[in-house]
């Protein structure tokens, strides 16, 4: 390391006075020291003040810009040496050497300008600013021969694409056309850059489908071109391209007219294929992307009976074997906005004693909360929507009820809500049936806490006051609830602030007082 501070010194005088091959055998060893140890290095040169002339060194004109450049990419690897590089001016030179028309400048000047500014929003707008992003699209145009080149761009783009208000800029630039290039190209090779390329590109392609005005901008009343090229990858024989397809669908689903329009024009039908392809020890990734897909279609109202006759919700049940949490969770999502308001579906599946007995157990999942959450919102949507005695019935004989009332405890007032609904239904159609398992999962005694817990919402009041009431008809519940001072709870409520509470609380106390 002795030799490293001379090196510094020497560095410092020529520099100064441009002897250019004593300079290039300067850089050389200082390329050297940060190969060997990297932080060290960085430290010495940051102490020794050398930064500053770097920016010299930086010119068009130089001789030595590439290993100045990528000197600079290597001590940018380093948190701490990032404000220094800034400080001292080397952000307007690199900006400048992106116009040059030499591979290794612009790789070089790509990782530094990259490293600099890596994490810092406030850098990377800066450079957005001085005009980076025009530029790089056309490198990325001009160079995408060049592996090394385009990743850097990739890269490059990916960090810039957190920003929403940057991912229309980029769109604006056209670098979705440079990306739709470089899936033409890469999709049949088997080399590696290609292929990592082929992921980079179309990764960052569903990453500029984030942002909303983008996504519209793209989708252009599904008429766009960009729109057009993401559907024909949904049935290509390439799993990426599947997965960035299926992904693309998910996120131009975002809005209910993009929704109508797309399976309107098929849309389903090619999802639906591709999800039969990969039934069968398929690929994780795809199944989750084509299930997000159609769970966000099937969002609003008018697509919901037209992707039941579709055939949906037999292609989703395929994977009910699948033991995988993030299939679990979509398969359940989508199946729940399938039958939102849709009596038939929801009875249909409600009967369907294989599907019950799978949410019975996905609804014990400890371990995955969102599956857990989402298997017993299906189970009370089966009883809300289809309001039928069968349906009740075989939730009934497959153990389901300890767990919508478990639900009505939960931390989520949409979901408590959901469960007291539904038990609710379950004490005015079949309450004769479910009455020894709502006994042993202490019902009664539940909604005595939530009536009696000042912190419940006014709907959990209401509901479960409606709930106490249909439970009177079961002698052995009606019991319970005189063994429990319900009637001190409820009159309190009468004077509740919301008028829905109070005058339940008016109807449950004459109820409770008549029937003591």
């Amino acid at each position: 390391m002795d030799s490293l501070s001379d090196t510094l010194k020497k560095l410092k005088i020529t520099a100064v006075d441009r002897t250019e091959d004593s300079l290039e055998g300067c850089l050389d060893c200082l390329l050297q020291a940060l190969a060997q140890n990297n932080t060290e290095t960085s430290e010495k040169i940051q102490a020794s003040g050398i930064l500053q002339l770097f920016a010299s060194l930086l010119t068009p004109q130089s001789s030595c810009k590439a290993k100045v450049a990528n000197i600079i990419a290597e001590v940018a690897k380093n948190e701490f040496m990032r404000i220094p590089c800034v400080d001292a001016g080397l952000i307007s030179p690199l900006v400048q050497l992106l116009n040059s028309k030499d591979q290794e400048v612009l790789l070089q000047t790509g990782r530094a300008l990259g490293n600099i500014c890596y994490d810092s929003h406030s850098l990377q707008a800066q450079l957005i600013n001085m005009g980076v992003i025009p530029t790089l699209v056309k490198l990325l145009g001009i160079h995408c021969q060049n592996a090394a080149l385009t990743e850097m761009c990739l890269v490059a783009f990916g960090n810039l694409a957190e920003l929403d208000a940057i991912k229309l800029q980029l769109v604006e630039a056209g670098l979705v056309e440079c990306l739709l290039e470089i899936v033409q190209q890469k999709v049949d090779s088997d080399k590696e850059d290609d292929i990592t390329e082929l992921k980079t590109g179309s990764d960052l392609m569903v990453l500029l489908l984030l942002g909303d005005e983008s996504m519209q901008k793209l989708f252009e009343g599904g008429k766009g071109s960009v729109f057009q090229r993401v559907l024909s990858w949904i049935p290509s024989n390439n799993h990426q391209l599947q997965l960035a397809g299926a992904l693309a669908i998910a996120n131009f689903a975002r809005n209910d007219g993009n929704c109508i329009h797309m399976v309107d024009n098929g849309i389903v039908e090619k999802l639906m294929d591709l999800l039969d392809r990969h039934v069968e020890d398929g690929n994780v990734t795809v199944q989750h992307a084509a299930l997000s897909a159609l769970r966000n279609l099937a969002i609003p109202v008018i697509n919901k009976a037209k992707m039941l006759s579709a055939g949906v919700t037999e292609t989703v049940l395929k994977f009910l074997k699948s033991e995988m949490p993030p299939v679990q969770f979509k398969l359940l999502g989508t199946l729940r906005m399938l039958i939102d308001a849709q009596a038939e579906a929801a009875e249909q599946l409600g009967k369907n004693v294989k599907l019950v007995e799978r949410l019975v157990e996905w609804c014990e999942a400890k371990d995955h909360a969102g599956v857990m959450g989402e298997s017993n919102r299906l189970l009370s949507a089966l009883i809300r929507h289809s309001k039928s005695k069968d349906v009740i019935k075989t939730i009934v004989q497959s153990g389901g009820i300890k767990h919508l009332v478990t639900m009505a405890t939960s931390e989520h007032v949409i979901m408590q809500n959901e469960a007291l609904v539904a038990l609710a239904l379950i004490a005015a159609l079949e309450l004769g049936t479910a009455e020894k398992d709502l006994e042993s999962a202490k019902l009664v005694q539940i909604l005595h806490r939530l009536l009696a817990d000042e912190r419940s919402a006014p709907e959990i009041k209401y509901n479960s006051m409606v709930l106490i009431c249909a439970l009177m008809g079961s002698e052995s519940l009606h019991k319970e609830v005189q063994d429990l001072a319900f009637l001190d709870v409820v009159s309190k409520l009468r004077s509740h602030e919301n008028k829905s509470v109070a005058q339940q609380a008016s109807l449950t106390e004459q109820r409770l007082t008549v029937e003591s």
